[in-house]
């Protein structure tokens, strides 16, 4: 797989914003070309920093080599409002289909990671028509209830360490979670991994948020998921034990486990593990190509009426903002529905405006 620079794919990130039913403004963003991929964020996530990350940017690099990648920033985290109260299950569903909306994607792979692996699994078991697969990245369905005496001290110590030392200027208290998380990084990865959890979150939501997460489970619902599944994890991980992906898979109808050797929960640019995840992913995602492929030029009788009008007056030489005044729309309503277009399209890069005026004229003229 040709490389690409990490600044060509990013300068192709748009990041923008939706509101959930609870007027929660929530952070998005896509990136890439192929199929779309919907990332369920994990608890961890800043959609600007990451890009700077020696931990996430291989991540964004290379999955967006082969999908269009869809992020955005869980409900008070990273870029989304840190005003949250609600950290629910339920709400963390509304904000995914707020996502999704706002996009007006129609069909789409999901990947769920980490801690909002409940999501991933519950959006998917509900909505079998608009997921085409689905992959599982060091995540379980949940914790059982209730928990046992020795889950509940160390989730008191856990908590203590938090309230002690999250929003401190020194990483002491924060590289405990550094070194759970990433145990075969090096120095200068795990200093910004520090950082991230200090920028990601207050103290106060970090806190909410494992809560409601820890009262979550969704393993009944395993057994209705009913699309092609992926799970992957890391035989040694030190955040998330190995059996519990082991167990999920068996659960899901034809799901497929992939061992990872590594220890760390995310896994690392330069250790073997990640090629493997690369690739499984490119290969379990390879339906999804052919499926665009196949497609006439990616059909534009996917677009919505509204985004065939935009495009259309972009046929004729008009800019944004004249595109705008003739809609009485804002200019970022206008350039919301050219990239939601060029991602229904398959189109991305410094010419998508060109690429997807004349595929709508071929298609239609």
């Amino acid at each position: 797989m040709a490389a690409v620079s990490s600044s060509t794919i990013e300068a192709t990130q748009q990041i923008r914003f939706c509101r959930s039913p609870d007027g929660v403004r929530l952070a998005y963003a896509s990136h890439g070309t192929g199929p779309p991929l919907v990332v369920v964020s994990c608890w961890l996530s800043h959609l600007q920093y990451d890009w700077q990350s020696p931990v996430w940017r291989h991540f964004l690099q290379d999955l967006g080599a082969f999908t269009t990648l869809v992020r955005y920033d869980d409900r008070g985290f990273g870029l989304s409002d840190w005003n949250v109260t609600d950290f629910s299950l339920d709400a963390r569903l509304r904000d995914l289909d707020s996502v999704i909306d706002a996009l007006e994607l129609d069909r789409f792979a999901i990947m769920g990671m980490s801690g909002n692996s409940p999501a991933a699994l519950a959006y998917t078991a509900r909505h079998p028509d608009r997921v085409t697969r689905l992959i599982m990245y060091g995540g379980w369905p949940g914790r059982p209830q209730p928990p046992s005496p020795e889950d509940e001290d160390k989730e008191a110590a856990f908590q203590a360490m938090v309230r002690a030392g999250w929003a401190r200027p020194d990483p002491l208290f924060r590289r405990v979670f550094t070194n759970i998380f990433i145990p075969g990084a090096d120095e200068r990865q795990m200093s910004w991994f520090d950082d991230l959890q200090r920028m990601s979150t207050s103290t106060e939501n970090m806190l909410a948020a494992r809560r409601a997460r820890r009262a979550t489970n969704v393993a009944a619902l395993l057994p209705d998921i009913r699309v092609p599944t992926l799970v992957l994890h890391a035989r040694g991980d030190t955040a998330t034990d190995f059996e519990h992906a082991r167990a999920m898979a068996a659960a899901i109808p034809g799901a497929r486990l992939s061992a990872l050797d590594s220890r760390n929960h995310i896994l690392l640019a330069d250790e073997p593990a990640w090629s493997v995840f690369r690739d499984e992913v490119a290969a379990f995602m390879e339906p999804d190509r052919a499926r665009a492929a196949h497609a006439p030029d990616g059909d534009v009788a996917t677009l919505s009426a509204r985004e065939r009008e935009v495009l259309h007056l972009a046929a004729e030489g008009l800019s944004n903002e004249e595109v705008a005044q003739r809609l009485s729309l804002s200019v970022r309503t206008v350039e919301r529905h050219l990239s939601n277009a060029y991602l229904k399209l398959g189109i991305s890069g410094k010419s998508a405006r060109t690429a997807a005026v004349a595929r709508l004229l071929r298609q239609q003229g």
